[in-house]
């Protein structure tokens, strides 16, 4: 946590700015579209990676569907994740969020400024109407990034298994899922260092409706989570 509280510190001036910025496109939506919120908000993580000293390789945005919305479904390591994605992600995406860690300062605002999804685990009923509104969100051509192991538990490159009601987003709006590989993300924030880090993401070959339309979605998260497993395992067990 010490580079997170180092990032902080020194962004402040930023951070403020941002702030005000994020607060003043709220009040303004209407005149910024989605492509102008989403450059405030890779503009902000660029100044979070320098001050941070922090670097993402980004490999495979060729495999990222030219058209239409679709669901990116990455292992998750921490609380870089998101934002090693989005930076290397070159059109507007959001991200589904934990309601719960959604709210802290800064947190709560990026996430408004991509109109993300916040999900209430805490109840089912809700938890129900923001999967139907992600599954309206994609058709209509949105790109959502979705972790599905459903948290994140020091578990650096290791992958748990992931949680098959994830991928009804994707079965519902017959949608391409696009298996995304996080390497080495966990070592902005969880690492007790201010030592350059350098992190992976590996936007992989999209697997299409036509191709998972038969299968159960238990079938689908565990095909999902193999692709993402091999395509780590590539670089650290070399």
């Amino acid at each position: 946590m010490l580079r997170f509280y180092f990032v902080i510190i020194l962004s402040l001036p930023f951070i403020i700015f941002y702030l005000c910025k994020a607060g003043y496109i709220e009040k303004h939506t209407d005149a910024y579209t989605e492509k102008d919120r989403y450059k405030v908000a890779q503009s902000a993580i660029s100044v979070l990676k320098r001050n941070g000293f922090i670097h993402t390789d980004v490999y495979g945005t060729e495999n990222l569907p030219a058209e239409g919305g679709y669901v990116m479904y990455a292992n998750h390591q921490g609380k870089y994740d998101a934002l090693g994605i989005i930076s290397g992600h070159p059109t507007p995406c959001t991200v589904m969020i934990d309601d719960k860690r959604s709210h802290p300062i800064v947190t709560t605002q990026f996430i408004t400024l991509l109109k993300g999804i916040r999900l209430d685990k805490s109840d089912m009923r809700e938890q129900f109407k923001t999967i139907m509104d992600v599954i309206a969100q994609v058709k209509s051509g949105r790109r959502v990034i979705i972790f599905p192991e459903g948290g994140y538990y020091r578990n650096r490159n290791m992958v748990h298994e992931f949680l098959p009601g994830a991928f009804k987003c994707s079965i519902k709006s017959k949608s391409p899922i696009v298996p995304v590989a996080l390497i080495d993300s966990y070592k902005p924030f969880e690492l007790n260092s201010l030592r350059r880090v350098k992190t992976q993401v590996h936007f992989l070959t999209p697997i299409f409706y036509e191709d998972y339309k038969e299968m159960t979605t238990k079938e689908i998260a565990d095909l999902t989570r193999n692709r993402i497993v091999d395509a780590i395992n590539k670089v650290v067990l070399p």
